[in-house]
């Protein structure tokens, strides 16, 4: 079943290329944003908080040590919403950039950006509402006592049938972008990443004119 929108700007039936995709094309993007420039301006104060709580997530995670597994476990959690947080953001308010961004890189890059950032969409989604959290982590390597040295394990394919069609199609892909590009890796390779794709992604978006900027 092919997954058909509505616009949110024209009504006309469109596929979305993206899981929040709300326009069928860029000119209908840019007349919503020129309509509705208050909706804009939060986005931009969005996108500054959350970077700012997703580098201090980040920054704990890569320092924080195993002693205490289940405040690893609470950082490890909290790194995951923060990644997907400025991702959402980024993808609903500046997907010019974003997407300006993603191109740059080359092929195999842009994959494993795009995998990582999809199979922790799938960890927030999936942990702690239908499997125990900490069964996405196994220890590293004996003696080393960083949690960023942790691995993602794989996972069993979810039981989807309680979603909707849509729903299902959505995380079934997550799910597999989670064995391709999370399994077997671990937390630090991950979140670096992520993390250096999101700020890269965001300081364009920041110093970059409104899309329906007139052209000087």
């Amino acid at each position: 079943m092919v997954d058909m929108r509505t616009c949110d700007q024209c009504g006309a039936l469109f596929e979305p290329r993206r899981e929040h995709g709300r326009f069928c094309s860029a000119r209908c993007r840019v007349a919503w944003n020129r309509e509705n420039v208050g909706d804009r301006a939060a986005g931009g104060s969005a996108l500054e908080w959350s970077i700012s709580a997703m580098r201090d997530a980040t920054w704990r995670l890569l320092r924080a040590q195993a002693r205490d597994r289940s405040r690893a476990f609470a950082v490890i959690s909290e790194a995951v919403w923060w990644v997907t947080i400025v991702d959402g953001t980024l993808v609903r308010y500046h997907p010019d950039a974003y997407d300006a961004v993603l191109a740059s890189y080359a092929t195999k890059d842009r994959q494993l950006i795009e995998g990582t950032l999809a199979g922790l969409r799938f960890v927030r989604n999936r942990a702690g509402q239908h499997v125990d959290h900490t069964d996405f982590i196994r220890l590293g390597a004996p003696g080393d006592g960083r949690v960023a040295a942790w691995r993602w394990t794989s996972m069993p394919q979810p039981a989807l049938g309680a979603l909707a069609p849509r729903g299902q199609a959505w995380e079934a892909s997550r799910y597999r972008d989670y064995e391709a590009y999370l399994a077997d890796r671990t937390v630090e390779e991950t979140f670096g990443c992520a993390v250096a794709f999101l700020k890269r992604a965001a300081a364009s978006a920041t110093s970059a004119p409104p899309a329906d900027a007139p052209v000087q």
